[in-house]
């Protein structure tokens, strides 16, 4: 019988310790991943704004604050709470920068009568939503009174101004820009499958009134803000919603949202057929593209994306993804590209160092 010589046979031996190398070291990268894209909801919230659900419900907790405090009553509010002018106003109300206790805090009212059943629906919303994803509620009044946790950058409509200043230059990255966009993604998740039932952000026929409903927080992250029109869905009772009684047009609104009978017949409310939340999805791809920007590596995630975000826009919602498809999707390209920068050594850090 022949053998193999000690020359033949250390090579053999050597190719089979490469091979096994290669498979652990394949099998250690694909755990890595795995980890890295479970993770990364608590990664992208490590530094983020303090968790609501760090006080028991009813409480808060703002920030150099020890303890969580009881939301303030309509007494407490009225001898503690000092307005001091208006910043920003809308149909429903009107918000006033205030302060209380040395916290700089938002003061709303409510601004037109007719609108009261719309500001206390926002006001049940803002209480039975409170979460990371939800500005925090101080104290409230059923004068039509709300206070809320003040954030000084305003609402997302603000991010290309704020990045742009001196001062955050060097956070206007992709992986910064798309962290916020994960951030709504995950939000939307949260409406869909809320304790209150699915609901549908239905303050979004166009892309200035849907960014005006969220808020960029000093640490640049996103939390909503405007909960008035949050419909509820539910399929089980045959109950979808309308986004109200007027006509809606445009492209930023999904198709089942426009009027589907022509110019021949005039708009009737009561002959528009209802839908459901996948008309959050559709509005995806254009938000999270006026996230994204003009920053360098922004145009190679786009490309990453254009499969998902064509999907967003199809025009049968059934065959649209859920947000939670969305988020996963996002968090997987986001621990690619991040991984691969780590690599070539063009990670940026920021999003670290928030």
């Amino acid at each position: 019988m022949l053998g193999l010589s000690a020359d033949n046979h250390h090579p053999l031996m050597l190719q089979r310790v490469t091979l096994g190398l290669v498979s652990l070291v394949a099998a250690f990268l694909t755990v890595t991943t795995f980890f890295r894209v479970e993770l990364l909801h608590h990664l992208l919230w490590s530094n983020g704004p303090e968790n609501n659900s760090s006080c028991p419900y009813g409480h808060f907790r703002l920030v150099g604050m020890k303890d969580c405090l009881s939301w303030l009553s309509c007494e407490m509010m009225q001898s503690e709470v000092t307005v001091m002018k208006l910043i920003g106003q809308g149909a429903v109300k009107q918000v006033f920068l205030a302060h209380w206790k040395g916290n700089k805090v938002a003061l709303s009212r409510l601004a037109v009568s007719e609108f009261s059943n719309d500001f206390f629906h926002g006001l049940e919303m803002l209480k039975g939503l409170q979460s990371v994803y939800v500005v925090k509620l101080l104290g409230y009044c059923e004068d039509h009174t709300i206070l809320t946790e003040y954030h000084r950058f305003g609402s997302l409509t603000n991010i290309n101004s704020i990045l742009e200043q001196e001062d955050h230059r060097s956070f206007n990255t992709w992986e910064v820009r798309f962290r916020l966009a994960i951030e709504y993604a995950m939000f939307l998740h949260f409406l869909h499958n809320s304790p209150l039932g699915p609901r549908v952000m239905c303050d979004s026929n166009d892309l200035g009134k849907t960014l005006s409903q969220y808020l960029l927080t000093a640490d640049l992250h996103v939390v909503a803000n405007d909960l008035d029109a949050l419909p509820l869905v539910n399929r089980s009772a045959g109950l979808l919603v309308k986004c109200g009684a007027r006509q809606l047009q445009g492209d930023f609104v999904s198709p089942e949202q426009l009027w589907p009978f022509g110019d021949d017949l005039p708009f009737s409310d009561d002959l528009m057929p209802p839908y459901d939340e996948k008309t959050d999805i559709w509005k995806i791809p254009d938000v999270t593209d006026f996230l994204l920007g003009q920053v360098e590596g922004s145009d190679v995630l786009r490309l990453h994306l254009f499969q998902l975000h064509r999907d967003c826009k199809r025009n049968l919602p059934q065959q649209r993804p859920s947000a939670l498809r969305v988020v996963q999707t996002y968090k997987a390209v986001y621990t690619l590209l991040t991984q691969e920068s780590e690599l070539s050594g063009t990670y940026s850090g920021t999003s670290r160092d928030l």
